[in-house]
Formats: structure tokens, sequence, C-alpha cells
């Protein structure tokens, strides 16, 4: 299995990481795709198949993907728009319980998934490249970090209920490699005047609330009684399965670069 993760984590991190870079085109490509994958998968997730109107889902993540570091404000009131038709919307015999079960959840997953999809295209848009692989670094090691620790230390669990396999060991390393990676990745790509020590002290942060986004959609895939969000990722199990903290940490990272005038001094 661990064999089988870091495969495919070599396949997919160039192509990721070659459209954060080069952008315009390519970064629009991988946003869509990830939109219309995100938004597929969430409708699985909640029914097992798509009802209705529920390709509305995967096509505005899509969209979302696509325009949302164009025109953030109005892509966002749309979604929350579409949610709202979606909520009055109660296909039966769809759900896993063979009814309705899910109708509400699946409305709820275009905020929940676009409004950080929409938060990321913003981003990139207004932080550049810099910024786009800073974040990826203190989310991917955060990722190994809160893995190796776990499973080096073990000990207390962090939330039994959500994911019997997170310790607070895992945390706490996850938080740790997340600050030296952070710190690391930014004096690479800086401007070789120094790292602001807020830049780096925001990495263990986003550590947490990365972690938070992982038990979050641990806890929903409880709730419908799903390991994977979908298998297309060997060994990983679903995009949603692999993104589910970088999501999480979207919104906040927003909300600083608003506050500091759109950068973040990478």
């Amino acid at each position: 299995m661990l064999k089988t993760r870091i495969l495919s984590a070599l396949v997919m991190a160039p192509p990721t990481l070659a459209a954060v870079y080069f952008g315009e085109v390519w970064f629009l490509l991988l946003m869509g795709l990830t939109g219309g994958l995100m938004g597929w998968e969430w409708v699985r997730l909640c029914r097992e198949r798509l009802a209705g109107t529920d390709w509305m889902v995967p096509a505005l993540m899509a969209l979302a993907g696509v325009l949302g570091g164009f025109d953030p404000l109005w892509v966002i009131t749309g979604l929350l728009a579409a949610t709202l038709i979606l909520w009055g919307y109660q296909p039966s015999g769809v759900g896993r319980d063979g009814g309705a079960t899910g109708s509400g959840w699946v409305a709820v997953g275009l905020p929940y998934w676009g409004i950080p999809l929409v938060c990321l295209a913003w981003i990139r848009q207004q932080g550049g490249w810099e910024t786009a692989f800073w974040l990826l670094a203190v989310v991917w090691a955060t990722d190994i970090g809160a893995y190796a620790f776990g499973r080096l230390i073990g000990g207390p669990k962090l939330a039994p209920r959500l994911s019997p396999k997170k310790t607070w060991a895992g945390l706490i390393g996850g938080m740790a490699c997340a600050l030296a990676f952070g710190w690391g990745v930014a004096v690479l790509i800086g401007t070789g005047e120094g790292v602001s020590p807020w830049l780096v002290a925001l990495a263990p942060v986003l550590a947490v609330v990365a972690q938070a986004g992982d038990l979050m959609e641990s806890g929903i895939k409880r709730r419908f009684d799903v390991k994977d969000s979908s298998n297309i990722i060997p060994g990983h199990g679903g995009i949603l399965d692999r993104v589910d903290g970088l999501m999480a940490i979207m919104p906040v990272v927003a909300l600083v670069m608003a506050l500091l005038g759109g950068e973040m001094g990478l």
C-alpha cells in the first residue's frame, strides 16, 4: 500500500506543480478538471449515483475552478444560489437507504468544496506560483509528518470516532514538518530579503486547520459508511481524500491575503 501511494504521488505531483507554475490555460485546465472530479465524487459519496439535477454539482464545481480566480465574489454568489436550488430538489429512491438520503448533503457540497476551490484559484491569481507552491509544501509536509510520526510514536488518539488512526503525536509531527518545510520553501522561492517570522508561524497553524479538514471529511464518510470518496488514485482513494486538508486552509489563507492587500510576502 505504501509503495502504491508513493508511486501515485510521484506520478501526480509533477504535472500538478507544472500547471501551478506555468499558470494561464494549464492552471485553468487543472482547476476545471479537479473541480469536476470533486463534484462527481461528492455526489457519489452522498448517494452512490447522480440523479436529477445532481449533474449541476460537478458542472458548477468545474466552472467555479476555472472562473474563481477572476471574479471570486460573483462565483461564490452563484454557488450559494445554486445551493438553494438544489436544496429544494429531493429526488426519491437514490439514497444509500433507498430513499432521498443525501439530497441536502449534495447541495451543501457546493459551498463546502466550491468556496475553498474559488479561494485557491484567487490565491494563485493574486499570489502567483510562489504562494501556491508554499501552500502545497505546507499541506504535503503536514500529511507526511502526521503519517510518519503517527506510525513511529503512536499514543493517544486524536479523534477516534472520526478517524481511529490519527494520533496527537501525528498532529504535532505534522505541525513540526509544516513549520520546517514552510520555512525551507519560503527561503528557496523568496525574494532574498529574509522570511517573515509571521509567515513561518502561520505554517503550523495551517497544519492544524488541514488536519481538522481531514477529520471533517472522515466524519462525513463515516456518516455515509464510505471508506474512500472514489478509487481513481491508486493507494490514495479519491480526489476529495487528497485535497480535504488543502481545501480546509484555503478560506483562511484567502482571508489573510485579503487583509494583507492580496499578497503573503513571497
